[in-house]
Protein backbone atom coordinates (compact mmCIF):
# COMPACT_ATOMS: atom_id res chain seq x y z
CA UNK A 1 0.00 0.00 0.00
CA UNK A 2 1.25 3.62 -0.78
CA UNK A 3 2.22 5.92 2.12
CA UNK A 4 -0.47 9.01 2.51
CA UNK A 5 0.41 10.35 5.32
CA UNK A 6 2.70 13.76 6.00
CA UNK A 7 5.59 13.90 3.73
CA UNK A 8 7.64 15.08 6.28
CA UNK A 9 7.59 12.33 8.67
CA UNK A 10 9.06 10.17 5.87
CA UNK A 11 12.11 12.44 5.59
CA UNK A 12 12.65 12.74 9.25
CA UNK A 13 12.32 8.70 9.32
CA UNK A 14 15.51 8.62 7.06
CA UNK A 15 17.30 11.70 8.39
CA UNK A 16 17.72 13.70 5.00
CA UNK A 17 15.50 15.59 3.08
CA UNK A 18 13.52 12.96 0.55
CA UNK A 19 12.16 15.95 -2.03
CA UNK A 20 8.78 14.97 -1.42
CA UNK A 21 7.54 18.48 -0.84
CA UNK A 22 8.20 21.39 -3.00
CA UNK A 23 9.58 23.57 -0.17
CA UNK A 24 12.59 22.08 2.32
CA UNK A 25 11.56 19.44 5.45
CA UNK A 26 12.89 20.22 8.42
CA UNK A 27 14.53 16.89 9.83
CA UNK A 28 16.23 18.18 13.09
CA UNK A 29 13.55 15.99 14.94
CA UNK A 30 14.40 12.37 13.42
CA UNK A 31 12.45 9.39 14.07
CA UNK A 32 12.71 5.67 14.52
CA UNK A 33 16.15 4.30 13.34
CA UNK A 34 17.03 8.09 12.43
CA UNK A 35 17.00 8.78 15.99
CA UNK A 36 18.45 6.38 17.28
CA UNK A 37 21.41 7.55 15.39
CA UNK A 38 21.26 11.06 15.67
CA UNK A 39 21.48 10.02 19.87
CA UNK A 40 24.88 7.28 19.32
CA UNK A 41 22.83 4.59 18.47
CA UNK A 42 24.34 2.13 15.66
CA UNK A 43 22.04 0.44 13.38
CA UNK A 44 23.07 -3.27 12.19
CA UNK A 45 24.31 -4.08 8.70
CA UNK A 46 20.81 -5.39 7.75
CA UNK A 47 19.49 -2.18 9.42
CA UNK A 48 21.77 0.46 7.12
CA UNK A 49 20.68 -2.18 4.11
CA UNK A 50 16.94 -1.92 5.16
CA UNK A 51 16.84 2.11 5.84
CA UNK A 52 18.18 2.40 2.18
CA UNK A 53 15.38 0.63 0.48
CA UNK A 54 12.97 2.16 2.08
CA UNK A 55 14.39 5.74 1.16
CA UNK A 56 14.74 4.56 -2.69
CA UNK A 57 10.98 3.25 -2.02
CA UNK A 58 10.08 6.63 -0.94
CA UNK A 59 11.83 8.92 -3.31
CA UNK A 60 10.30 7.06 -6.30
CA UNK A 61 7.13 6.91 -4.41
CA UNK A 62 6.70 3.09 -4.55
CA UNK A 63 5.17 0.36 -3.05
CA UNK A 64 7.12 -2.49 -1.75
CA UNK A 65 5.73 -4.70 -4.25
CA UNK A 66 6.54 -2.13 -7.23
CA UNK A 67 9.88 -1.81 -5.96
CA UNK A 68 10.75 -5.78 -5.25
CA UNK A 69 9.24 -6.03 -8.76
CA UNK A 70 11.68 -3.96 -10.20
CA UNK A 71 14.52 -5.72 -8.63
CA UNK A 72 14.02 -8.54 -9.58
CA UNK A 73 13.65 -6.96 -13.27
CA UNK A 74 17.16 -5.51 -13.36
CA UNK A 75 18.87 -8.80 -11.36
CA UNK A 76 17.46 -10.76 -14.78
CA UNK A 77 19.46 -8.74 -17.24
CA UNK A 78 22.80 -9.54 -18.16
CA UNK A 79 25.96 -8.28 -18.50
CA UNK A 80 24.52 -5.12 -16.85
CA UNK A 81 25.36 -4.13 -12.80
CA UNK A 82 21.73 -4.86 -11.48
CA UNK A 83 22.35 -2.02 -9.03
CA UNK A 84 22.68 0.60 -12.46
CA UNK A 85 19.90 -1.20 -14.18
CA UNK A 86 17.66 -1.26 -11.19
CA UNK A 87 17.88 2.73 -10.90
CA UNK A 88 17.57 3.04 -14.54
CA UNK A 89 14.36 1.54 -14.30
CA UNK A 90 13.22 3.98 -12.14
CA UNK A 91 14.50 6.41 -13.94
CA UNK A 92 13.13 6.56 -17.11
CA UNK A 93 9.50 6.14 -15.58
CA UNK A 94 6.81 8.52 -17.27
CA UNK A 95 6.38 10.32 -13.81
CA UNK A 96 9.98 10.36 -12.76
CA UNK A 97 10.83 12.19 -16.00
CA UNK A 98 8.22 14.26 -16.01
CA UNK A 99 9.84 15.41 -11.84
CA UNK A 100 13.85 15.49 -13.69
CA UNK A 101 12.68 17.36 -16.95
CA UNK A 102 11.31 20.56 -14.37
CA UNK A 103 7.39 20.19 -15.49
CA UNK A 104 6.38 19.26 -11.74
CA UNK A 105 7.88 20.35 -8.61
CA UNK A 106 7.52 16.78 -7.01
CA UNK A 107 7.42 13.26 -7.92
CA UNK A 108 3.93 12.80 -6.22
CA UNK A 109 3.09 15.86 -8.45
CA UNK A 110 4.00 14.54 -11.69
CA UNK A 111 2.21 11.37 -10.83
CA UNK A 112 -0.69 13.02 -10.04
CA UNK A 113 -0.50 15.14 -13.36
CA UNK A 114 0.06 11.66 -15.30
CA UNK A 115 -2.80 9.96 -13.66
CA UNK A 116 -4.98 13.50 -14.86
CA UNK A 117 -4.27 12.37 -18.83
CA UNK A 118 -1.63 15.36 -18.81
CA UNK A 119 1.03 13.84 -21.05
CA UNK A 120 0.58 12.61 -24.12
CA UNK A 121 3.76 10.32 -25.19
CA UNK A 122 4.24 10.45 -28.90
CA UNK A 123 0.75 11.51 -29.66
CA UNK A 124 -1.20 8.97 -27.77
CA UNK A 125 -2.09 9.93 -23.68
CA UNK A 126 -0.66 7.62 -21.44
CA UNK A 127 -2.36 7.88 -17.92
CA UNK A 128 0.08 5.08 -15.92
CA UNK A 129 3.04 6.88 -13.94
CA UNK A 130 5.35 3.89 -14.38
CA UNK A 131 5.50 3.67 -17.68
CA UNK A 132 8.46 2.75 -19.57
CA UNK A 133 9.93 5.14 -21.75
CA UNK A 134 12.48 4.34 -24.40
CA UNK A 135 15.35 6.63 -26.36
CA UNK A 136 13.60 9.11 -28.43
CA UNK A 137 10.12 8.75 -27.17
CA UNK A 138 8.53 12.16 -27.33
CA UNK A 139 6.24 13.82 -24.23
CA UNK A 140 4.11 16.65 -24.77
CA UNK A 141 1.40 18.55 -22.98
CA UNK A 142 -2.34 17.44 -24.06
CA UNK A 143 -3.87 20.84 -25.57
CA UNK A 144 -5.97 21.72 -22.97
CA UNK A 145 -3.41 21.42 -20.33
CA UNK A 146 -1.05 23.23 -21.68
CA UNK A 147 -1.85 26.78 -19.51
CA UNK A 148 -1.60 24.25 -16.22
CA UNK A 149 -0.52 26.54 -13.33
CA UNK A 150 2.27 24.57 -12.22
CA UNK A 151 4.20 24.94 -15.78
CA UNK A 152 3.83 29.07 -14.93
CA UNK A 153 5.01 28.68 -11.98
CA UNK A 154 7.97 25.99 -12.56
CA UNK A 155 9.16 28.42 -15.29
CA UNK A 156 9.72 31.48 -12.97
CA UNK A 157 12.31 28.69 -11.01
CA UNK A 158 15.47 27.56 -12.27
CA UNK A 159 15.45 23.86 -13.35
CA UNK A 160 18.08 21.63 -14.03
CA UNK A 161 17.43 18.65 -16.21
CA UNK A 162 19.73 15.62 -16.64
CA UNK A 163 21.55 15.69 -20.03
CA UNK A 164 19.75 12.31 -21.37
CA UNK A 165 16.67 14.48 -21.48
CA UNK A 166 15.76 17.49 -23.91
CA UNK A 167 13.05 19.45 -21.72
CA UNK A 168 11.79 22.97 -23.32
CA UNK A 169 9.13 23.90 -20.77
CA UNK A 170 8.05 27.34 -22.08
CA UNK A 171 7.21 24.38 -25.75
CA UNK A 172 5.81 22.08 -23.26
CA UNK A 173 8.30 19.31 -24.74
CA UNK A 174 10.43 16.41 -23.34
CA UNK A 175 12.39 14.21 -25.75
CA UNK A 176 14.34 11.11 -23.90
CA UNK A 177 17.36 11.27 -26.31
CA UNK A 178 19.23 8.30 -24.30
CA UNK A 179 19.49 6.34 -21.38
CA UNK A 180 20.75 7.90 -17.97
CA UNK A 181 24.55 7.51 -16.93
CA UNK A 182 25.75 6.13 -13.44
CA UNK A 183 26.50 9.14 -12.39
CA UNK A 184 23.11 10.79 -14.09
CA UNK A 185 20.96 8.71 -11.57
CA UNK A 186 19.43 9.84 -8.31
CA UNK A 187 22.34 10.40 -5.82
CA UNK A 188 20.69 10.15 -2.75
CA UNK A 189 20.06 6.20 -3.53
CA UNK A 190 22.44 4.27 -2.15
CA UNK A 191 21.82 1.24 -4.60
CA UNK A 192 24.63 -1.48 -3.52
CA UNK A 193 22.99 -1.17 -0.11
CA UNK A 194 19.87 -2.37 -1.66
CA UNK A 195 21.27 -5.09 -3.93
CA UNK A 196 22.65 -6.77 -0.35
CA UNK A 197 19.28 -6.51 1.54
CA UNK A 198 17.41 -8.51 -1.35
CA UNK A 199 21.09 -10.64 -1.97
CA UNK A 200 20.20 -12.31 1.46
Amino acid sequence: MRYTGPRNRLARREGQDLFLKSSSVDTSRPLGFAGSLKKGGKLSEYGQQLREKQKAKRIYGLTEKAFRNYYKKASQKRGVPTGFTLLSFLEIRLDNVIYRSGFAITRAQARQMVNHGVFLVNGKKVDIPSYQLKIGDSITVRERSTDHAVFREMMEQKTFPPKWLDSNLKGRTIVVTRLPEEDETESAVQVQSIIEFYSR
